[in-house]
């Protein structure tokens, strides 16, 4: 067994199942960029190229506040004619508020889908306070695979609104229960336009 260094000099040990060589590069596709736009929908890009894709939420911002600011997201398998693909998912998240009086850490049921068409909730709630917004990722993976479902992870920082405001982390993670390859993904708002804010599209290599 050898011992490798990685760019951050912490070490890692290099075994029969892999080196450093092996943990892949990221490759830029795509940016959508929200302006006032009812949904954001990414259609090109998404194929057997890679094994697997993250989409990196840079401030999103909602125009709704609250429940009505949730951003959530879909899955195509018709290249973006229906956003309808089965899911079931698991929401869990942890919260604390800005007067450090008000915590919280659980899984919330109200988020999570069994076997639903429906959109996905990425956050609990949303401020739309000027400063307010959403940052954060969504992995998905192996998405053109038609012999396996597509599992999912995603991790989301917001503040939302309140008296005082709360810093919230999501912690999302399920699978589209289809073997069809997965081949468009769609975020809105549960409620009102996305404001502003990027959508960046990567592939792992």
């Amino acid at each position: 067994m050898s011992i490798v260094t990685l760019n951050n000099r912490a070490l890692k040990d290099a075994t029969a199942v892999g080196t450093t060589t092996g943990l892949g590069n990221l490759v830029f596709i795509s940016r959508s960029t929200a302006s006032s736009s009812s949904s954001l929908s990414i259609t090109s890009g998404i194929d057997s190229t890679y094994k697997e894709y993250i989409f990196f939420f840079n401030n999103i911002h909602p125009a709704s506040d609250g429940t009505n600011g949730r951003l959530t997201f879909n899955l195509s398998v018709d290249g973006g004619s229906n956003y309808n693909v089965t899911k079931t998912t698991t929401f869990f998240e942890a919260s604390h508020d800005e007067g450090g009086s008000s915590t919280a850490l659980g899984y919330e049921s109200g988020h999570d889908l069994a076997q639903g068409t429906g959109y996905q909730n990425l956050a609990r709630s949303l401020g739309n306070d000027a400063d307010h917004n959403l940052d954060g990722f969504l992995h998905l993976f192996d998405p053109s695979n038609t012999t396996f479902v597509k599992h999912f992870i995603a991790n989301i920082s917001t503040n939302f609104a309140g008296d005082p405001d709360y810093a919230a982390q999501s912690l999302i993670g399920g699978y589209a229960n289809t073997t069809s390859a997965v081949n468009g993904v769609s975020f809105q708002c549960t409620s009102g336009n996305i404001d502003s804010g990027t959508i960046d599209l990567y592939g792992v290599k």
